[in-house]
């Protein structure tokens, strides 16, 4: 019964879990998960998205300390080494759908949702010792990230939402103006909020469309007598 006992307790044993770490590198594989993590999370940092830094790099490692437990903590005899791991997945989906945000008619925060569920991933790589794999996909990640959304921009294929605030003293103007100049671009006109401060008359909305169409009416705007100033916010967590 002893021998049952001792052989039961062995995979939680901490001469076990030393050997483990001196083996199978556990150190190094943690803190590369933390690398790349945080090389991720800081392409995310940059642009301003929630999911930064610390958040991408606790991802990855605890990805890959998940990763090392359930083989250390099911055992060598045991057929369930990749149990706790295998649970990664669906951890991560539930995190990645807090990141996803509906907001009338448009959806943000795909792109971080997808750079979580990707950075899980490298993390269980790097538990598993697989660098070289983990580093590559990493870069992947980061490429796709930069490289993608630069082309998206560049080549005005991606929709994203601009709220518009618009300044001046005669809002009748200002409202004919703005439905000209949507009229002109092909767009329709909602959700508009209209506020006073003193003489000063604040029409805001949002839009969303290309880059290219917002360039364009942003210069009709700017062309319209009625309109003082104009001003443009763009949410940081729009993908």
């Amino acid at each position: 019964m002893s021998t049952a006992l001792a052989q039961l307790a062995q995979p939680f044993s901490f001469d076990h879990l030393e050997q483990m770490v001196v083996a199978n590198g556990t150190i190094a594989r943690l803190l590369l998960a933390c690398l790349l993590g945080s090389l991720v999370g800081l392409e995310r940092e940059i642009h301003g998205k929630a999911a930064g830094v610390r958040t991408n790099l606790l991802i990855c490692m605890g990805a890959a300390f998940f990763t090392l437990l359930s083989a250390v903590l099911a055992g060598d005899a045991s057929p369930n080494r990749g149990q706790v791991a295998s649970n990664i997945v669906q951890g991560i989906g539930f995190l990645g759908a807090g990141l996803i945000i509906h907001n009338r008619s448009r959806i943000s925060g795909l792109a971080s949702a997808a750079s979580v569920w990707a950075v899980a991933s490298i993390g269980m790589a790097c538990g598993a010792g697989l660098y070289a794999a983990a580093a590559v996909a990493a870069l992947i990640v980061v490429v796709s990230m930069e490289v993608v959304g630069f082309l998206e921009q560049r080549i005005s294929l991606k929709a994203y939402t601009v709220t518009y605030e618009i300044r001046g003293r005669d809002q009748t103007g200002m409202m004919k103006s703005i439905l000209d100049a949507m009229d002109h671009a092909g767009q329709r006109l909602t959700a508009v909020e209209n506020d006073a401060i003193g003489p000063l008359q604040r029409v805001s909305f949002p839009l969303t469309t290309t880059k290219r169409r917002h360039e364009r009416l942003r210069g009709k705007l700017l062309a319209e007598p009625a309109i003082d100033a104009l001003h443009t916010f763009r949410d940081p967590e729009e993908d």
